[in-house]
């Protein structure tokens, strides 16, 4: 049963900033709800004062800029990126990862904010957009702060927004030339969260060397973790099996997996090492 609680809709962005000065700790940023609910109702979170900035329109929007690349406003849902024709036109990675983020009904009231805010280290968007350079803005009325997403988490279900700051933005920068980027989850049921799952993001040269690469892995540590061993061994060679093996090895070592009901360590290292290799490929092939 979920504790009583005093619930709070701001009328605006700023309003929403005050309540979070003046109630602190003993208050939650509500923004969807799809998480923090059941958190709520298992009875691991308790807040006084329940903030909800879901119906805040200043902050539902998605934009693309040539030279910015694409914005997001944090109350903007899982559908409504799925359903983006700009989203899909210049970040497919993004379309095809919501499509197979949770249910339909979830994709409808979950949003993007909250979704990371949330910082489950099983979620889908975190890895893909810190693969295409993602950064976050963060408010309060103290002013604002930028951040790339990958310095954003800092441990189970923790970020590092402070008590009076809410997540305002993600921004992703424009498409690189001649790179690709792609995500896999390997589930047991379909929509399902990730057991583990692995994106990468390949730039080539025009005569088909690496340029770069960005490997993030989804649920194999306590946050997003950065594969960059693996990332360096890409970096200045062309396709070759025996070296996306290789980088799938170093992958393997970088992560820090633990056993739980769907897994083992073992078995999520071998998950990584395998889907990493096949990731590279599949960015490979896409640009190529």
């Amino acid at each position: 049963m979920i504790h009583d609680f005093h619930y709070l809709k701001p009328a605006s962005l700023g309003e929403a900033l005050s309540m979070l000065a003046e109630y602190g700790e003993a208050c939650k940023i509500i923004c969807g709800g799809q998480s923090l609910l059941i958190l709520m109702r298992q009875g691991m979170v308790r807040p006084e004062y329940l903030i909800d900035i879901k119906h805040l329109k200043e902050l539902d929007y998605i934009t693309f800029d040539e030279k910015e690349g694409l914005s997001i406003g944090a109350t903007t849902t899982h559908r409504t990126i799925e359903k983006s024709e700009t989203v899909k036109k210049y970040y497919p990675v993004l379309v095809e990862m919501e499509r197979n983020l949770a249910s339909i009904q979830t994709r409808n009231w979950g949003t993007i904010g909250g979704n990371l805010a949330h910082a489950d280290p099983a979620g889908d968007p975190a890895p893909v957009l810190i693969t295409l350079g993602a950064e976050v803005t963060m408010t309060s009325v103290n002013g604002e702060r930028k951040m790339p997403l990958e310095d954003f988490f800092v441990d189970y279900f923790t970020t590092e927004l402070k008590e009076n700051e809410l997540l305002k933005e993600i921004r992703v920068p424009p498409p690189e030339p001649k790179s690709a980027c792609v995500y896999y989850k390997f589930n047991l049921l379909k929509n399902d969260m990730a057991i583990v799952g692995v994106a990468c993001k390949v730039t080539l040269m025009d005569d088909g060397t690496i340029k770069d690469a960005k490997i993030c892995l989804a649920n194999a540590g306590r946050v997003p973790i950065r594969a960059k061993k693996a990332e360096e061994s890409v970096k200045g060679e062309k396709y070759n099996e025996k070296l996306f093996e290789k980088a799938g090895a170093l992958a393997s070592s970088e992560c820090e997996p633990v056993s739980d009901i769907y897994g083992s360590e073992e078995f999520r290292r071998h998950l990584v090492a395998v889907l990493t290799r096949r990731m590279l490929a599949s960015a490979y092939k896409a640009v190529k």
